[in-house]
């Protein structure tokens, strides 16, 4: 399940920490991370998937 939320995160980054962790603070911070840049979103979320 892991490398399928790793593939959205890739693609959709929000979408893969709101899978992993839900409607919290890290989803919000990684949306705002995705809206200030796209690979910021990226290394958030894949930080987020592959720590927890």
């Amino acid at each position: 399940m892991d490398i399928i939320r790793i593939i959205i995160a890739i693609f959709i980054p929000p979408l893969g920490v709101f899978l992993q962790e839900g409607l919290g603070k890290h989803f919000w911070i990684n949306v705002i991370l995705t809206i200030l840049g796209y690979v910021p979103g990226i290394i958030h979320a894949l930080y987020i998937i592959i720590n927890r």
